[in-house]
C-alpha cells in the first residue's frame, strides 16, 4: 500500500526540521531590496563565520569573476565586485553547505550540486551575453532544483522510491515524484523560497525553469531553462541516467543567440565549471 500523497502543506510543515541558513545570511536575504545597508557591519558579521568566508572568497576569486587582484576579505570583495555580487556570492557559498548529505539511498548530493553549479555558470554567461542581471542568473541557476533537497532531506525513503519509479519507468526525475509523492521540486523549491524570504525575481525563476512559456514565468525562468538543458546535453555533472530535458523552442528564440554564441556559451560554461565546483564544495 502506497502512502498518501503529499500536499504543499505537508512541504510546508517540514520545512521547520531543514537545517538552517546562518543568520548573517538570513539577514543578507531580507534585506535583498534595501540598498541602505551598512555593509561593513554585514562584512564584519560575515568574516566571524570563517567557514562561509573561506569559501565565498573563494568563489570570489574564480575566474568567473575575472578579478585583476586577489581578495582576501569580505570588504574587498564588496569593494571590487559589488555588494549584490558579493551579497549573491555569500548566499551560494551558504547554501551548497547547509543540508545533510548522504539521507537518501541512491540520491548523489554532489552530483546534485554539480548540476547546480554548471547550471549556474551557464545561466551567468547567458545573462552576460543577452545584457541581463549576471547575479540574479548566477544565483537562480544554483537553487533552480533546491527543492529537491528539501524533498530529499524530508521525506527521504519516498524519494528513494521515486529513483526507483524513475529508473523503472524510464521518466524524467519530476513525473518520477509526481507519480511517488504527490508533488515535485519546483512546489518544494518554491515554499523554501518563501520560507528563506528570496526575491521574487528567484521565486519565478524556481517556479517557471520547466515551463518557461507559462503567463508570468518571466525572462529569468527563460535563462534558467535553457541554462539547464545545455548543462544537461554537456553532461558536465555526469549523473548515472540524466535524460537531456525537452528544451522550449520559446525560451530558445527568446534569448536570440546565434551559432557562434552558443559555441562560447559552452567553452565558457565548461571553463568556469571545474574551478566553481572546487571553491563551492572543497
Amino acid at each position: 500500500m502506497s502512502a498518501a500523497p503529499l500536499t504543499q502543506d505537508d512541504i510546508v510543515n517540514s520545512l521547520d526540521d531543514l537545517p538552517s541558513l546562518p543568520a548573517v545570511v538570513m539577514e543578507l536575504l531580507n534585506s535583498i531590496d534595501q540598498d541602505d545597508v551598512d555593509i561593513s557591519v554585514l562584512a564584519k558579521k560575515v568574516a566571524h563565520d570563517q567557514a562561509l568566508t573561506a569559501k565565498t572568497l573563494r568563489l570570489a576569486n574564480s575566474s568567473l569573476y575575472g578579478l585583476q587582484v586577489k581578495v582576501t576579505t569580505i570588504q574587498q570583495a564588496i569593494t571590487y565586485l559589488g555588494f549584490q555580487t558579493t551579497r549573491n556570492l555569500i548566499t551560494a557559498a551558504a547554501v551548497t553547505g547547509c543540508f545533510p548529505e548522504g539521507r537518501c539511498a541512491g540520491f548523489d548530493d554532489k552530483a546534485f550540486w554539480r548540476h547546480s553549479i554548471a547550471t549556474a555558470a551557464c545561466a551567468k554567461v547567458l545573462a552576460r551575453q543577452i545584457r541581463f542581471n549576471q547575479d540574479y542568473a548566477f544565483t537562480a541557476g544554483l537553487l533552480h532544483d533546491i527543492g529537491r533537497l528539501v524533498l530529499v532531506s524530508s521525506f527521504p525513503e519516498r524519494f528513494a522510491a521515486a529513483l526507483v519509479h524513475r529508473a523503472a519507468h524510464d521518466c524524467t526525475l519530476r513525473e518520477a515524484e509526481r507519480a511517488v509523492l504527490g508533488v515535485d521540486h519546483v512546489d518544494a523549491g518554491l515554499a523554501l523560497a518563501e520560507h528563506w524570504n528570496f526575491s521574487d525575481t528567484m521565486r519565478l525563476a524556481i517556479g517557471g525553469h520547466h515551463d518557461p512559456e507559462a503567463p508570468g514565468a518571466g525572462f529569468l525562468a527563460a535563462i534558467i531553462h535553457v541554462a539547464d538543458a545545455v548543462v544537461y546535453a554537456l553532461d558536465l555533472a555526469q549523473g548515472a541516467d540524466d535524460l537531456v530535458p525537452a528544451v522550449s523552442t520559446v525560451a530558445w528564440g527568446a534569448l536570440g543567440l546565434d551559432e557562434a554564441a552558443y559555441l562560447h556559451l559552452f567553452r565558457e560554461t565548461e571553463l568556469h565549471y571545474e574551478e566553481i565546483t572546487t571553491a563551492l564544495l572543497a
